[in-house]
């Protein structure tokens, strides 16, 4: 999708990748449900927000439209594009 999406964008992808993959790591999916997860529409994608959550992630990158438009910020909610304006 990416390379539909952002096909200029590959090489700085290529790169945030290679740094990140070093530091990866898997959470597990908490049961217990956040009270705010409900204002994410996709009821299917509200175990990846709790899973997030509970491994204390300093951003959650999406390009999901169903994270983004939520409201939660906690942590914050960035697209692929503005996560690359910060960090160049």
């Amino acid at each position: 999708m990416f390379n539909r999406k952002m096909p200029h964008k590959i090489d700085v992808l290529n790169r945030f990748l290679a740094f990140e993959l070093i530091s990866l790591e898997i959470a597990p999916i908490p049961s217990d449900v956040i009270s705010t997860e409900n204002r994410i529409r996709d009821v299917k994608d509200r175990d990846i927000w709790r899973a997030a959550v509970e491994a204390n992630v300093d951003v959650f990158l999406t390009g999901d439209k169903d994270f983004l438009e939520s409201g939660l910020n906690s942590p914050p909610i960035l697209s692929p594009i503005e996560f690359l304006a910060l960090t160049n």
